[in-house]
């Protein structure tokens, strides 16, 4: 009984370490690929979005950035992109 006890224990633990495995490279995907589009749509390569930039290339951020650049400072970076991604 006591074996049995302790293989379940082992098995459940397994099982909560495979289920949280996908959820991190899922994280990872986004952030690659949030990083990759937002350097294709960096047309001057300042490490900023404008609105401008994002209207043809990322049109969920054109769609909600003012939500994202809550400052008002007209641009967004990757960071506050990935930041609102994971909310």
């Amino acid at each position: 009984m006591r074996n049995l006890i302790t293989y379940l224990g082992l098995i459940g633990a397994a099982a909560f370490v495979f289920a949280a495995v996908p959820a991190h490279a899922d994280d990872a995907l986004r952030s690659k690929e949030i990083q990759e589009r937002f350097a294709k749509c960096d047309t001057n390569r300042d490490g900023k979005l404008t609105l401008d930039e994002a209207k043809g290339c990322m049109p969920r951020i054109y769609d909600h950035f003012s939500m994202i650049d809550t400052q008002g400072k007209g641009y967004v970076t990757v960071a506050e992109i990935e930041a609102m991604a994971a909310r």
